[in-house]
């Protein structure tokens, strides 16, 4: 990986915790002892970094420590939970609002980095087929891991409504280069495809706990857009 200089991810409150979390699943996953692979730190520093860049405003640290911890919630319908952990930490890595290929190179970044820290070759493949699912949230039927990450990366969706509304008002700062009837529209059009969908949760815990609640919050948004 290429290294970074650390300045704005440390000035988050949880920068230690996240990259002491980074640090013991990493070690987890390395496929050599201790004493023949790279020390973890450098690589959590530089992902830590990535998203604390200015241009984010909802694909922040924010959210990364939030899918962080509903994939934990959901750890128990997870085949392999490090792995579901790994691709949350790389699946927005790469973020730029104006660009369309950014899970793409995010992927491209866990499969360098990954391979460069010493994880094995399949899990680092499968943490890169994790991150390309996140285009789309729409795993194969059985495709455990791919539920987990999938779910735990959509349960903003099910926040309350002043968590949903800040939610909603982060993408829109996002995207401020778009003018606002561009934005309503593409807008609009992504809340249509989600509420046409026969689940927008996976697993037995988000379709009870988060489905109805995220619908509501997504009817609520398009209504509010197309008044």
């Amino acid at each position: 990986m290429t290294r970074m200089p650390h300045t704005r991810a440390a000035a988050h409150p949880r920068y230690d915790a996240l990259l002491a979390e980074w640090n013991e699943l990493l070690r987890r996953c390395q496929s050599a002892g201790p004493d023949d692979t790279p020390d973890p730190g450098p690589y959590g520093r530089e992902v830590l970094e990535r998203w604390a860049e200015p241009q984010r405003r909802y694909h922040t640290l924010d959210h990364l420590s939030e899918v962080l911890a509903r994939a934990t919630e959901l750890t128990a319908y997870a085949d392999d939970p490090d792995t579901v952990a790994l691709a949350a930490w790389f699946h927005d890595a790469v973020y730029r609002p104006d660009r369309s290929e950014n899970e793409e190179r995010s992927a491209d970044l866990a499969r360098r980095a990954l391979g460069e820290a010493g994880v094995d070759a399949d899990r680092t493949a499968e943490v890169v087929r994790l991150v390309r699912l996140t285009v789309t949230h729409d795993p194969a039927p059985g495709d455990a891991d791919g539920e987990v990450l999938c779910d735990a990366d959509l349960a903003v969706l099910a926040g309350d409504p002043a968590s949903y509304a800040a939610y909603a008002a982060a993408v829109r700062a996002e995207y401020a280069f778009v003018p606002d009837p561009d934005f309503r529209t593409g807008r609009a059009d992504i809340l249509r495809r989600l509420l046409d969908l026969p689940h927008l949760f996976r697993t037995p815990y988000g379709q009870e706990h988060w489905e109805r609640t995220a619908r509501r919050n997504l009817t609520t948004e398009l209504e509010l857009l197309e008044a």
